[in-house]
């Protein structure tokens, strides 16, 4: 159960999900034999703060990472935000 921040610098609660964004990573568990290997999905919440300049990323070798947005030159590149409705 996803409850605080991914960001290990950060660990604010999560109390709602319209802000910040989820990460969902399908992780495949080895076992010992191929009839014992299994597959499951694995949630990680990123608050809004952070979403601006971090996003997690599955590592073949390391699992799941947080690092830092790219920029280009001066400008971050903002994370995704979904579109409002423009009804009145």
């Amino acid at each position: 159960m996803v409850n605080h921040c991914a960001n290990p610098e950060c660990g604010k609660p999560l109390h709602y999900l319209r802000e910040g964004r989820v990460y969902v990573f399908d992780v495949t568990r080895y076992a010992s034999s191929v009839a014992d290997r299994g597959r499951r999905m694995e949630h990680y919440w990123v608050c809004g703060i952070c979403s601006n300049t971090y996003l997690l990323e599955q590592t073949a070798h390391d699992g799941v990472r947080i690092s830092r947005r790219q920029t280009r030159g001066d400008v971050t590149i903002p994370a995704y935000e979904s579109p409002h409705s423009l009804a009145s």
